[in-house]
């Protein structure tokens, strides 16, 4: 008795051959950095042509998280420092993305525009003369210089999002308020900031994962007296210490995911679609 394969199922498997192949290249474009990771934090011994570790272990963990190791100063000064630039980002982003949002603003798409000028240009070289003029004011080797770059950056995330959630909202309802006697105040505090909350939220986690995970602008500002744990997981690899890096690495990823998963609840599709209307 012989057996076939109808033509349509056999077009329908080949169709699929090249989105296999290509799943396959992204899975292993994403999984296999993270891989390699893992097992450089567990790996006590292994160096090449080796394909895996020849010894396993969490004895580099321990050196991590002793009490006389500073990895976790460092990562109590870059959470402290975190959490300053999304202060900073607020005390602007919100009282900017209220304006940018319900006010007729001149050359508004200009302002929205400048924000963005900050990722327009190669860090590096902006870097280099932010060290110049903040070392003439005292301000290198502090954490508020620190704070003050993290913000230049995390303004470009606060700002946008930011307005996207304020233009989200319902303006009849900050109507239906001041019809019932409420002043400007308690109507943007009892209502229009609430209602703007998820999306003020997202921006605020934003800004946090980027400075959390900011290196260059700590590097040129913050060195040699502030030490935050990208700092410590760069001088860990650039010194061979790959055991180390990764174990950072993994500390930082774990906040990183985490929130992540948080802003995709708090960023909703009427928020997405007022960004940079």
């Amino acid at each position: 008795m012989t057996s076939f394969i109808p033509t349509r199922t056999l077009a329908q498997i080949f169709a699929w051959i090249p989105r296999g192949l290509a799943l396959g290249v992204l899975a292993f474009v994403i999984f296999g950095p993270l891989t390699n990771l893992g097992l450089w934090a567990v790996a006590e011994k292994w160096y090449f042509p080796h394909t895996l570790p020849l010894q396993y272990g969490f004895s580099f963990w321990e050196r991590v998280f002793a009490p006389r190791s500073n990895a976790m100063a460092s990562l109590a000064t870059s959470v402290t420092i975190a959490l300053l630039t999304v202060a900073a980002c607020l005390a602007v982003s919100v009282p900017a993305g209220y304006a940018l949002a319900r006010l007729r603003l001149p050359w508004r798409g200009a302002i929205l525009l400048a924000f963005l000028l900050p990722q327009a240009f190669p860090s590096v070289a902006v870097y280099i003369n932010v060290a110049r003029i903040f070392y003439t004011l005292g301000l290198n080797g502090t954490v508020a210089g620190v704070v003050l770059v993290h913000t230049v950056h995390g303004l470009v995330f606060s700002v946008w999002i930011t307005a996207a959630a304020f233009a989200a909202v319902d303006r009849s309802l900050e109507e239906a308020a001041r019809d019932m006697g409420a002043g400007p105040l308690r109507t943007f505090f009892g209502i229009t900031l609430p209602l703007a909350a998820p999306g003020v939220m997202a921006s605020s986690i934003f800004v946090f994962l980027e400075s959390l995970d900011e290196f260059t602008g700590t590097y040129f500002v913050g060195v040699p007296d502030i030490s935050t744990l990208p700092l410590l997981m760069f001088n860990a690899g650039m010194g061979g210490n790959f055991q180390i890096a990764a174990i950072t690495a993994l500390i930082l990823l774990v906040p990183s995911v985490g929130f992540m998963l948080v802003i995709e609840r708090f960023l909703k599709a009427d928020v997405l679609a007022k960004v940079g209307h």
